[in-house]
């Protein structure tokens, strides 16, 4: 068992008879509304707590009329709370790639889905790395788009100024037929130079700095020319509690009436993070503010339109699905120090599956000027073609 749809629930909809993507099976995180299906939320009291959807989420709606058909409602971390996929009561998903290691999450259901070929797209969100974790633990293509590419209509959100509604596939093909459905257009262009951080990669555990520069060596010549930088002179820590900040307070509001009114009950961690978010006041985040416009004025000038930042996905292989809470919570900090990027500059990354440490995934990570989300795919076409074939 794989344990990617969520229990007791059989979601299907038949995909438009012609399409784009017509034939294909997808996967939507329990977080996008299905016409008649309660959207849980990966919570058992937000799911005794609301109606049955009345519309198709926007995306999933997309990828219907494209042709795809809706084979699940996949498993999300509680209230997408979470990075790692460990969810205290529908289960934790099973990554194929590393049966005794968690898949990542928040999509973690999503991503399990597509790893085990139950589905060829999955959708998921990433507000601190939902996405692009799992990607990366699970051996997946997955796109963090532009934030307010896609439309989160129908999609329940956390922290709207981070959240992002994206995809999962397990081949480049699809991946970027998938993006041609829900992107927008444009978003092509060249590329000059391909930018490595010195400091994002110190902060990477050994295997996985081994396996990204063992990748690089592949993937920098296809791309362009090689450059070394420093990407925050101040520090990725000092952005990643600015990100964590800003998040949590978002979040801690958007929760707080429903909290409020229903008292819900939640695994241990979720109601730490939730009473720690809802404690933060205004004069607490206005700092945090004026850091992410600084860090998105210095990715636009770095990347300058025809620059890109080249990364490991995330700084550690998955941890066992046994961990202790202690170090789960150390795997999650060390995992936004690397997600946060993207996160407070609202660019485009995508996590490809071009490495690996033992046999277990490590996703290499592009990160592109802002609206550059179909040249990344582009690209993940090209370099599927080129050095996995």
């Amino acid at each position: 068992m794989t344990g990617a749809f969520v229990p007791q629930t059989e979601v299907r909809v038949t995909g438009a008879a012609e399409g784009p993507l017509q034939g294909l099976r997808f996967a939507a995180k329990d977080l996008f509304d299905v016409a008649g299906h309660v959207t849980g939320a990966g919570n058992p009291t937000w799911a005794a707590t609301h109606a049955p959807a009345t519309a198709h989420a926007w995306a999933v709606q997309r990828l219907l009329d494209a042709g795809a058909s809706l084979v699940g409602k996949a498993i999300t971390d509680e209230i997408s709370l979470g990075l790692l996929g460990i969810n205290r009561f529908d289960g934790t998903p099973l990554n194929p790639r590393a049966p005794d290691r968690v898949p990542g999450g928040s999509s973690s259901g999503s991503a399990s889905a597509v790893a085990c070929g139950l589905a060829d797209i999955a959708l998921g969100t990433d507000s601190g790395g939902s996405v692009r974790t799992p990607a990366s633990f699970c051996g997946l293509y997955g796109l963090r788009p532009t934030h307010g590419a896609i439309s989160v209509e129908g999609m329940v959100t956390q922290s709207p100024s981070f959240d992002t509604a994206g995809f999962f596939a397990a081949d480049a093909a699809i991946f970027m037929r998938v993006g041609d459905v829900l992107l927008p257009p444009g978003g092509t262009g060249r590329i000059d130079q391909l930018l490595v951080a010195s400091d994002v990669v110190a902060l990477c555990d050994a295997p996985v700095q081994a396996a990204f520069h063992g990748a690089l060596t592949q993937l920098a010549p296809r791309v362009a020319e090689l450059h070394a930088v420093t990407l925050a002179p101040e520090g990725l820590t000092l952005w990643c509690a600015h990100q964590q900040r800003l998040q949590c307070f978002e979040f801690g509001r958007t929760f707080a009436p429903w909290v409020a009114q229903y008292n819900p009950v939640f695994s241990y961690d979720v109601a730490q993070t939730l009473l720690q978010a809802q404690a933060l006041q205004e004069h607490e985040v206005a700092p945090s503010r004026l850091v992410r416009a600084a860090v998105r004025e210095r990715l636009d000038e770095l990347l300058g339109g025809h620059r890109l930042l080249c990364l490991p996905t995330v700084p550690i292989l998955p941890i066992r699905r046994d961990a202790t809470l202690p170090e789960m919570q150390q795997a999650v900090g060390r995992i936004l120090q690397l997600t946060c990027i993207a996160g407070l500059t609202g660019l485009p990354q995508v996590s490809l599956p071009l490495a690996h440490s033992q046999g277990i995934p490590v996703g290499i990570s592009l990160i592109g000027p802002r609206g550059s989300d179909r040249l990344l795919l582009s690209l993940a076409r090209e370099l599927e073609r080129t050095m996995l074939r």
